[in-house]
């Protein structure tokens, strides 16, 4: 009967394709590494790191000044990742024009390590990504940094940073 059938016939066994998932993936000549932090735009500063550091009890940096991208920078420790805080350094600046638009302040670009940034600037260029600067610049943490165009990444100013 039905017991002898059931114990006789084989199971069916359903196997994946044997090209392995990867393979759909273009191999990349750099590689995105870990978020570095999340810059915020603030129109007080002094403000900001009380908040971060008197009432959230963070680690909070001192004020560093960097007239290159025209931003005061202060950075919160979290453990896993930081945040950025940033406020207008001279009438150039572009965290100026940004709270311009955002009086109260508010998410300004996240930053994501990267393992070669010119490999990833040849790549990104070729792939029609475009990138706000000729030649990488020297960024907060002393390292090339380059950003992608916001309109290229979903409306995300995207920060690439040299691990």
């Amino acid at each position: 009967g039905l017991l002898s059938r059931l114990q006789t016939s084989s199971p069916t066994v359903r196997t994946l394709p044997s090209k392995s998932f990867s393979q759909n993936i273009p191999s990349c000549l750099w590689k995105l590494g870990r978020l570095n932090h999340v810059a915020i735009a603030v129109p007080d500063l002094e403000k900001a790191q009380s908040l971060y550091k008197d009432v959230l009890g963070a680690q909070v940096s001192e004020t560093v000044a960097l007239p290159e991208h025209g931003v005061y920078t202060v950075f919160v420790e979290l453990g896993n990742t930081k945040l950025e805080l940033l406020h207008p350094l001279g009438e150039k600046s572009p965290i100026a024009s940004f709270l311009q638009k955002n009086k109260t302040g508010g998410m300004h670009h996240i930053c994501i390590e990267v393992d070669d940034i010119k490999a990833a600037m040849t790549e990104l260029k070729k792939k029609k990504i475009r990138i706000l600067s000729e030649e990488p610049k020297i960024g907060a943490h002393g390292k090339p940094v380059i950003f992608l165009h916001p309109k290229d990444c979903h409306g995300v100013l995207v920060e690439l940073e040299q691990a």
